[in-house]
């Protein structure tokens, strides 16, 4: 099966469980960041991807030039360890890890949580690929990902019992949209994946064609 499938499935099953009043919220936060247009204002096809450094799972600052020399890359954005439709995506990109180094690319995640919080995402699914702590998501800011969370939707993470502020050391209540980046040699993006809806992510199928096509 597929990612967009097993995603469709959580979704499925996690509406099935939430209220309609909340599920109503919900959707309203995510037709809103539609109706701005909120995924055409970052970086397209063809578009130079920009530097960065940032932590690794032990806290030591890495550059993600180190990763894209000579290589293609992959960069994955996921909004935490607390996500469940962050975490089947985490395990699909594992599980097609073998076949991205097949077609001459490195994987990253980035995420706006801590090294620790990171940590504990990598060691849970099992990672084998560098997952790296974007603080106060001012990387994702640089590329245009990040939203602010409506009042509405604070409430409605507090009653779920998630604490944003904890797993991300900062009152910022901002998060990136779901985005997947594949970067060519050159430093120029050559397959982008960005959406307003937090329970859509880039098919890993989407992904090797887009390495396949620039060999």
């Amino acid at each position: 099966m597929s990612l967009t499938t097993d995603l469709k499935t959580l979704n499925d099953k996690n509406r099935e469980q939430i209220p309609n009043e909340v599920l109503e919220v919900m959707d309203k936060a995510t037709s809103d960041l539609k109706k701005d247009h909120f995924a055409d204002k970052t970086l397209k096809v063809g578009d130079s991807f920009p530097d960065a450094t940032l932590l690794n799972i032990k806290g030591k600052e890495v550059n993600l030039k180190d990763f894209n020399n000579g290589k293609k890359l992959i960069v994955s954005f996921y909004r935490g360890g607390w996500c469940p439709y962050c975490n089947l995506e985490l395990k699909a990109l594992q599980n097609s890890i073998t076949e991205f180094k097949a077609n001459g690319a490195e994987l990253i995640a980035i995420t706006p949580e801590t090294p620790d919080n990171s940590l504990s995402t990598s060691e849970k699914n099992n990672l084998s690929f560098e997952v790296l702590s974007d603080i106060d998501n001012a990387f994702a800011k640089k590329i245009g990902l990040v939203f602010q969370l409506p009042e509405s939707i604070k409430a409605i993470y507090s009653q779920f019992g998630l604490d944003i502020k904890k797993h991300n050391n900062n009152y910022d209540y901002e998060l990136p949209v779901p985005a997947t980046f594949v970067i060519n040699e050159e430093g120029k993006v050559i397959y982008r994946f960005v959406n307003e809806d937090y329970t859509k992510r880039a098919d890993t199928e989407e992904i090797l064609n887009a390495l396949k096509a620039n060999k």
